[in-house]
């Protein structure tokens, strides 16, 4: 890519992160957005040099070495909000073979279907509401990257995550630094350990996430 092609995509990956952030968590205004970004997605923030789906996925790795007695390829992970699938071909490449994921346009999420890598994928998902198509305790690890973002997902999110996985199991969550800043994540997470949901976090603050924002990653292990 020639360097005015690459400002290009820069500029338009730029500005793209930037519109998000006014659009409120509406499902309906960001099914529209995704759509229309779905064909440039993966070159966009490609361009802007997207570390999270790789750290989510090495953390990942690392909980399942460090906690869960089962081999990594029969550890069952939920991939929420898995876009056109960046996150899933990472966590393939370290060894997961069970990895199911949903999110909330059909463009979106076939892209990631053409990965080969997801067992299942689901559409018109919206994580700021409750995940009905999901049974309680149906997953090893869940992962979340670069959803709880602004204009995205509410940090009372986190709580649906924390039901559909495992006791014993853990919520890997990626969150931007305007995004901790602008929200209430935090005391969401203080409330859900207070109550016996999620025991004190593991949080690798300040990683690199895109371009020159950076990112909080947080490993949550559900009460047993």
């Amino acid at each position: 890519m020639n360097s005015p092609d690459r400002e290009t995509v820069l500029d338009q990956s730029a500005r793209k992160r930037a519109e998000i952030s006014y659009l409120e968590g509406d499902a309906g205004r960001l099914a529209r957005f995704y759509r229309e970004w779905a064909s440039s997605y993966d070159l966009d923030v490609g361009s802007e040099r997207y570390s999270a789906p790789m750290i989510v996925s090495e953390l990942a790795g690392a909980v399942q070495t460090a906690y869960l007695a089962s081999e990594r390829g029969a550890i069952t992970v939920l991939d929420a909000g898995c876009g056109t699938g960046l996150v899933g071909v990472q966590l393939s490449r370290f060894g997961f073979q069970l990895i199911d994921g949903f999110d909330l346009t059909e463009e979106m999420a076939g892209n990631a279907r053409r990965t080969g890598v997801y067992r299942n994928i689901q559409v018109d998902v919206d994580l700021n509401g409750a995940l009905s198509q999901y049974p309680t305790a149906s997953y090893d690890i869940t992962v979340c990257c670069g959803v709880f973002g602004l204009g995205q997902v509410r940090p009372d999110g986190l709580r649906e995550l924390a039901r559909v996985t495992r006791p014993n199991g853990f919520v890997i969550a990626s969150t931007s630094r305007r995004y901790l800043e602008a929200t209430s994540f935090e005391d969401e997470l203080r409330r859900l350990q207070r109550g016996g949901v999620v025991m004190p976090a593991q949080c690798l603050a300040d990683g690199r996430y895109i371009a020159d924002e950076y990112a909080h990653y947080w490993v949550l292990r559900i009460a047993p």
